[in-house]
């Protein structure tokens, strides 16, 4: 017994500890991003790409507030499929936001702003403006990995298997659980993915005074 107690010690020792890192992903402009990194958060994703059609500026300053308070940035782009075309999009994102972000990350969901909705029948148009804006950003040398969930997903592709064309970027999905954990994806996949890289479990809340959603990977 005394030999088995022992072994057990070592595996304790060896056996890593697999700790959660967590971030907000935010579009309000805000300059209390210490009050943030002091409540346990390590990253920030601000919004680089407005869903009518323009580069945010107020992201820009956002992103330059989190990363001097310590925060690790990245972007978020919500892309106006038909107003503009891929290019176009990409490149006033890019003038704007350089490279002063770590990835960025194309987000896939329903669209209100007028003119800019996914379509509700051409699915296979939507899957390709989609490839337009990852291969568009990839031909700068940028980070993309792409947001959505299994319903929007399904949604604006078609179905939850469709237009698997990105599985070697990675995936951020949504599921409001209010679980920092990756244990219900098997349940809510899409997109090809074996494996997401981030998840956002809490959305809606208020940190700090600002509106943000809860994230962690």
């Amino acid at each position: 017994m005394k030999q088995f107690n022992q072994i057990l010690f070592l595996i304790v020792i060896v056996v890593p500890t697999v700790i959660a890192v967590k971030g907000v992903d935010l579009s309000a402009s805000f300059n209390n991003f210490f009050c943030i990194k002091n409540a346990g958060y390590q990253f920030a994703i601000v919004r680089g790409y407005m869903s009518y059609g323009a580069a945010d500026t107020v992201g820009l300053q956002n992103l330059r507030n989190a990363k001097a308070s310590g925060l690790i940035g990245d972007a978020y782009f919500f892309p106006c499929k038909g107003k503009k075309t891929a290019s176009a999009q990409v490149s006033e994102f890019d003038d704007v936001f350089t490279s002063e972000y770590g990835t960025v990350w194309i987000d896939v969901e329903y669209n209100p702003s007028t003119g800019c909705g996914w379509s509700t029948s051409d699915y296979s148009g939507n899957c390709q403006f989609l490839q337009d804006i990852v291969r568009e950003l990839g031909n700068r040398g940028r980070l993309v990995g792409i947001y959505a969930s299994q319903y929007q997903w399904s949604t604006i592709m078609g179905s939850a298997s469709a237009c698997a064309y990105f599985t070697s970027k990675p995936l951020w999905y949504a599921h409001y659980d209010n679980s920092p954990s990756f244990s219900d994806y098997s349940k809510y996949s899409f997109g090809g993915w074996s494996t997401p890289s981030m998840k956002q479990y809490q959305g809606d809340t208020t940190l700090c005074n600002v509106g943000v959603d809860l994230n962690f990977y």
